[in-house]
């Protein structure tokens, strides 16, 4: 076996400068180039031989080696001898596979005058053993095998990737296809890996690769021993550690495949490789167990107590001191001022003749200098601590050390004055630190983002959170429990938050900044997005203080945010006004219908729509809130249906086409009438507000249906006019264009939106009806000649056209009857029979009175007369039997008392008593 010194020979980078070129020996020209420089060619090597492959130069020499060995002659002792039988065991294929060739074994009855005195000798075996030594080095270079010249142990590299494996197997396979090519074979017996135990050195079947001490016995010194066979006397220092080489080359190759785990088949005479661990595995299982030594390693918890080091007798000088303060060596820094103040106490006890007042006076001015300056660096490692790395945990253990041993010298008398208070320090450093870290989060400024309060409110959450989990998971580990880390971080954290947020809300001006900071104060802050989280617990659960915002920050900011609202509602309503003029009024565009065939405007939508998203905002702040918010936007809303009214006939005023007009009217009926609705919602929580609102709504609303009306009513006021005349009488072009007109307001009002449309239809019923009626009591015009049979004939035709026209659409179905009472009276053939027809007149409409039945009676031709005297009289007596004398009856069904009845004194004797008009015989 090779001695370690013979492996260090190998593995020396002198030795192993060339291998690189012979590597694999896979090149029959680069092995014999790289023996010619080593000067150790073999000179009858013909040079065909260097383009054949590595195996048919290997086999060949190895046939040379075997004639010229003595066991080749005719000889008794080793004609036609196997190698079993001399000793040899059977050489094990895996030796001889590609990967690892090794040299043949020395034959054992070598003489020393042979001329063929060794294979290990001759030329050729030479160049075998330098190609061994050379092939030894490859693979080790490849597996980067690195020897340590100190321990004498192998250092291993990263394998070789399994890429490259691949390549050299399909080399192999490559070689071995040329090796089925050549027609000589030879197969190199098995090279035992151990030595037999038991064979002494002169043992014929003693080979010199298989001896336990070599093939070479030497004195001290390096010479060859007296004693040794004479053949091995004539063996050279080279040649000797040539085998020695080749013995430590055949072991090392072993202890290289039992590493690597490859397993020869004999069948195919390959190499099979057991699985390796690959090297992402490595580094993911290296990580971990970085890690959790981490973890181990922060769990520990520092304890309260603590032994301090041994102070120096003699401290380093001033500025020695300062410079460890500056380069955070706080240990030996803490201690030397400890050193320097127990110095200063001693002297100025002592009170020495030779210790001068000055020099007392200079030592205790550096030692308060040098105590604000570790004071002061305390503060900025505390400070920027949150930043710093989790390596730092033993500088803030020395800090919290520092802060411990001073805290407890504070009350020793003699202490250094203007000092103090460390604890204090501490706590102000952190909360210096929380305010640099509140300070470094991204704020725009309004003009640059739209949404730069919500932006940044996110970021703090978010830096808030990021900081307290280092908090938690690396600071709170640095500080021995006393200290109250995590508590003292949250409670600098409420402090900071709370100015923080008094600065930011100097710089609100919008409502949704305004809800944005509401929200994240009542909402955000106190929830899992920020100071509950998951990742602070269980530390946080056992808070229970809160931002400590100013007295009445909360209510101010509430109270700016309600004034906020109305202000916006108001800009709000004058944007719905400006777009409602330039889409539809400028235009003169027809307003859209609904999905019910409603005309319809999206206006109370909006507004809806604005004061929803307002309330449910608020809400979610605070239900306080959300009443006092939907308040502040319906007292803005009161003012706007004047508003809106003045602007839509400011700019309508200028629509020419009457149905258009009407149109417009409709639609903000049905509008308004909708915005009404919606805001019923809030009446519980603003009734007065909600109240205000209605009346106002309800004022829009019979304005515009007052306008409407009044536009139909100028519409058909001249065609009433010559009603019950002459001209009527003969022809009904007047009628037909009072009915046009008003069925198609009619048929208009089918899209307006109930309740609003039989209101409407209601009124316009009763003015037709009564407009219709009262051209009776103009008496511009009376039936003579028996025309009234024909003017009762035709004011029974036009009122079933009208009433067949309301039927559907209207509430006062008892104005029905009041043209069929008419038409019997102007119709009644004989007058004395007139009186018969007032009882069901008078029982429908009791507030007829003697001048609205002396106009009919006008209208029928009775202009005076006893028959006329006999119908009044009927009349008073009705109305007093139904109890209806001196007043109208049912204000409800009121008809002719709002009827003016023009007087004609065209009877002498109306106001004369009755019983003088009867006859002697009635």
């Amino acid at each position: 076996m090779a001695s370690g010194d013979q492996m260090a020979e190998i593995g020396e980078p002198g030795d192993m400068e060339e291998v690189n070129e012979a590597q694999g020996l896979e090149d029959g020209s680069s092995l014999i180039s790289t023996m010619e420089r080593n000067g150790k060619t073999q000179p009858d090597s013909p040079v065909k031989e260097k383009k054949l492959g590595m195996m048919k130069q290997f086999r060949e020499r190895m046939k040379q080696v075997g004639e010229r060995s003595p066991l080749a002659s005719n000889s008794n002792e080793s004609k036609d001898r196997p190698y079993s039988d001399q000793g040899g065991d059977s050489i094990d294929p895996e030796v001889t596979s590609l990967t690892h060739p090794l040299p043949p074994t020395h034959s054992p009855s070598l003489s020393a005058g042979s001329p063929v005195a060794s294979p290990l000798k001759s030329p050729d075996s030479s160049t075998i053993g330098d190609s061994l030594l050379k092939k030894g080095a490859s693979i080790r270079r490849s597996l980067r095998f690195v020897r340590n010249k100190k321990d004498k142990t192998l250092k291993q590299e990263p394998l070789q990737s399994v890429t490259e494996i691949t390549v050299e197997e399909k080399r192999e396979r490559e070689r071995e296809k040329k090796k089925e090519e050549v027609n000589e074979s030879y197969i190199l017996p098995e090279i035992p890996l151990i030595p037999p135990s038991g064979l002494s050195a002169g043992s014929p079947v003693g080979s010199p690769l298989k001896s336990p001490v070599g093939f070479f016995q030497r004195k001290e010194g390096g010479e060859i021993a007296e004693d040794s066979p004479p053949s091995q006397k004539k063996h050279s220092r080279t040649h000797s550690d040539s085998s020695t080489i080749g013995d430590s080359l055949l072991k090392k190759g072993a202890s290289i495949r039992r590493s690597l785990r490859l397993v020869g088949n004999k069948k195919d005479k390959t190499l099979k490789q057991e699985p390796l661990q690959s090297v992402t595995e490595i580094r993911v299982e290296e990580k971990r167990e970085r890690e959790e030594k981490r973890e181990r390693e922060e769990s520990v918890e520092i304890k309260e107590s603590y032994i301090l080091p041994e102070i120096p007798l003699t401290p380093l000088s001033v500025m020695q001191i300062n410079e460890l303060i500056k380069t955070e060596v706080l240990e030996e820094a803490h201690l030397n001022l400890l050193s320097l103040r127990q110095e200063f106490q001693r002297e100025r006890e002592e009170c020495m003749e030779e210790a001068s007042p000055m020099e007392l006076a200079k030592k205790e001015k550096d030692l308060s200098i040098l105590y604000r300056a570790m004071q002061e660096k305390v503060k900025e490692i505390v400070r920027n601590s949150n930043s710093l790395p989790s390596c730092n945990k033993e500088l803030l253990m020395h800090v919290a050390r520092v802060i411990q041993e001073e805290e407890t010298r504070e009350a020793e008398p003699g202490g250094v004055v203007g000092l103090g208070d460390w604890r204090g320090a501490w706590r102000e450093a952190v909360s210096k630190g929380v305010e640099a870290t509140l300070k470094r989060v991204h704020l725009d400024r309004p003009e640059q983002n739209a949404s730069w309060l919500a932006i940044h409110l996110g970021l703090l959450g978010k830096a808030i959170v990021e900081d307290l989990e280092k908090v938690k998971g690396e600071l709170q580990g640095s500080y021995p429990p006393s200290f109250n880390v995590f508590s003292t971080y949250m409670s600098c954290y409420h402090g900071a938050v709370s100015q923080h947020l008094n600065t930011l809300q100097q710089q609100v001006t919008d409502l949704k900044d305004y809800y944005a900071l509401l929200d994240w104060i009542i909402n955000c802050y106190e929830s899992e997005k920020i100071m509950s989280s998951p990742s602070l617990r269980p530390e946080m659960e056992a808070e229970k203080i809160g931002l400590s915002l100013e007295e009445g920050f909360l209510d101010q900011l509430k109270g700016k945010y309600c004034m906020r609202a109305k202000e916006d509602m108001r800009a709000s309503l004058d944007k719905i006004l400006e777009l409602e003029n330039e889409d539809i009024w400028i235009k003169k565009q027809a307003p859209e219908t609904d999905d019910e065939h409603f005309l319809n405007s999206d206006i109370h939508m909006d507004i809806w729509t604005k004061v929803k998203s307002n309330a449910v905002n608020s809400k979610r702040i605070d239900v306080n809130l959300e009443m006092r918010v939907v308040c502040s936007c319906l007292e803005e809303l009161q003012q706007f249906p004047k508003r809106f009214e003045t602007k839509l006939t400011y700019c309508c005023n200028s629509v020419e086409n009457p149905s258009l007009w009407a149109d417009y009217q409709i639609t903000y009926i049905n509008t308004f009438t909708a915005l009404k609705e919606h805001m019923e919602g809030y009446r519980e929580s603003c009734p007065t507000q909600v109240d205000h609102l209605s009346r106002e709504v309800d004022g829009l609303v019979h304005r515009l249906a007052q306008g409407l009306e009044g536009q139909f009513k100028n519409d058909v006021r001249p065609y009433l006019r010559r009603m019950m005349t002459r001209k009527w009488l003969s022809t009904d072009e007047d009628f037909q264009q009072l009915y046009s007109r008003t069925e198609k307001l009619t048929h208009r009002c089918s899209q307006m939106r109930p309740p609003n449309v039989q209101t409407f239809l209601s009124r316009l019923h009763y003015y037709v009806v009564k407009e219709y009626v009262s051209q009776l009591m103009k008496n511009n015009y009376s039936c003579k000649n028996r025309k009234h049979d024909k003017a009762a004939t035709k004011m029974r035709a036009q009122w079933d056209k009208l009433k067949d026209l309301f039927v559907e659409m209207t509430a006062h179905d008892w104005l029905h009857p009041v043209g069929d009472h008419l038409s019997n009276i102007i119709g009644e053939t004989n007058k004395r029979d007139i009186k018969n027809h007032l009882k069901l007149f008078v029982a429908d409409y009791p507030d007829i009175s003697k001048k609205h039945l002396s106009a009919v009676l006008y209208f029928r031709g009775l202009m005076r007369g006893r028959e006329r005297q006999v119908i009044l009289q009927r009349l008073t007596e009705l109305k007093r039997e139904l109890g209806t004398a001196g007043n109208i009856g049912d204000n409800r069904r009121a008809l002719f008392s709002d009827m003016q009845v023009t007087v004609t004194n065209t009877d002498c004797l109306a106001d004369m008593p009755f019983f003088c008009l009867l006859l002697p015989d009635s």
